[in-house]
């Protein structure tokens, strides 16, 4: 970037007498970045601040105004809108440099530190950084061999709505590499490729990328320009990993939070239909408390067919949607939902819910398949009762 002589000869250039008082580029650029600043102020009713605990942008803008502070033709420039009384504060003695930098360098130096996820402070505001990352990520071409990443796509979207793969907000882990999937702009997004690293004006490393997004288009950007247009968009999202890690298990890992247990059933109910077909009847249900409490009082609710039941099998879960992975299992096993219709003890029909006649090896290898994350390729056939390929008709 330019010192404080340069700034000045550059002005010189642009303030030709044939300008009819209108504002040089550089004059511009200086008033656009302050009044930024001033929108920020006005929006938090304080000035931008350095410190960790800050979020990036805050911290651009407070290095900004510290620039802006200590260079005498920026202070002339931004003088008559200083209605704010901005300049009369002192550089704060945490400020990176007296000589300008831009905020795409800002941004590179800042963005390794974890951020909020929600970043407020841009509603209303577009730094030179995220024009940049939105233009490039606006640059897109037709993706020729799409064809080959239309199965990818769909495979993680049956993965991320069955709970295999979960969208979290993206701003924690900041980190880009080939396969990761992402969603921008309500678009999925897939790094198909990453370049040889190369380093940044400032020093800092990036790559370019070769982005497919599911709509048939492709990108080939910087990594610093996808991340901050992830930055940006307040719905963007990274989609995890199959294998970041197990949806459930008998122990819980580091870090792990239990949400609750899958329980499945057999009834005790003397019901022809049912004593017919006990060894292969199974409830398949979720509690976040203790099982025998959930069961106490079958003997009197329709939901367990009037009768006792015994547990069969249960699964502990932990750090995830206990609805939808519940949800996923009566998915799977609708084929097989029992239609049975009998009186509560008010005489009134009612149809129970989450009863299958599915045999109880099958619901384990269904837990064995959402483990892996292979549960996506197979459907249930009820008339073998088995897990079978999708492919297969």
């Amino acid at each position: 970037m330019t010192d404080l002589d340069e700034l000045r000869s550059e002005l010189d250039d642009f303030a030709q007498p044939s300008k009819k008082g209108g504002k040089t580029a550089l004059e511009e650029r200086v008033i656009a970045g302050f009044e930024e600043i001033q929108r920020f102020v006005d929006d938090h009713g304080r000035v931008p601040q350095h410190g960790e605990d800050k979020d990036i942008f805050e911290r651009i803008y407070a290095v900004r105004l510290d620039q802006i502070r200590t260079q005498e033709l920026c202070r002339i420039i931004v003088a008559p809108i200083d209605h704010q009384e901005l300049l009369k504060g002192s550089v704060s003695s945490n400020a990176v440099s007296a000589v300008s930098i831009d905020d795409d360098e800002l941004l590179a130096e800042l963005e390794g530190i974890a951020v909020k996820a929600e970043l407020s402070d841009l509603r209303h505001v577009r730094s030179n950084a995220e024009i940049k990352a939105a233009e490039e990520i606006a640059n897109r071409e037709k993706c020729k061999d799409f064809e080959s990443f239309k199965p990818i796509f769909q495979k993680a979207k049956n993965e991320l709505s069955s709970g295999v793969r979960q969208s979290r907000p993206f701003g924690k882990e900041v980190s880009v590499e080939i396969g990761n999937f992402f969603i921008l702009n309500g678009q999925f997004v897939l790094v198909a490729e990453v370049g040889e690293e190369i380093k940044a004006p400032n020093g800092a490393s990036d790559a370019r990328l070769r982005v497919i997004f599911d709509n048939g288009t492709e990108s080939n950007l910087l990594r610093r320009s996808l991340q901050r247009a992830l930055y940006k968009d307040e719905a963007g999202r990274r989609v995890t990993d199959p294998d970041a890690g197990p949806l459930f298990s008998d122990t819980p890992e580091d870090d792990d939070i239990e949400s609750g247990t899958i329980y499945v059933l057999r009834s005790q109910s003397d019901h022809p239909y049912i004593a017919e077909h006990r060894q292969l009847m199974h409830k398949i249900g979720v509690t976040g408390g203790k099982i025998e409490t959930r069961i106490n009082n079958a003997e009197n609710e329709a939901t367990y067919l009037l009768a006792a039941v015994d547990v069969v099998a249960s699964y502990k879960l932990f750090g995830i949607n206990r609805t939808k992975l519940e949800n996923l299992f009566h998915r799977l096993f609708a084929p097989a939902q029992l239609d049975l219709v009998i009186h509560d003890r008010f005489g009134h029909p009612v149809k129970p819910k989450e009863w299958f006649l599915v045999p109880l090896q099958v619901i384990d290898e269904a837990v064995r398949r959402i483990r892996d994350g292979s549960i996506t390729e197979v459907k249930y056939d009820p008339k073998t009762a088995t897990l079978i390929s999708i492919e297969n008709k």
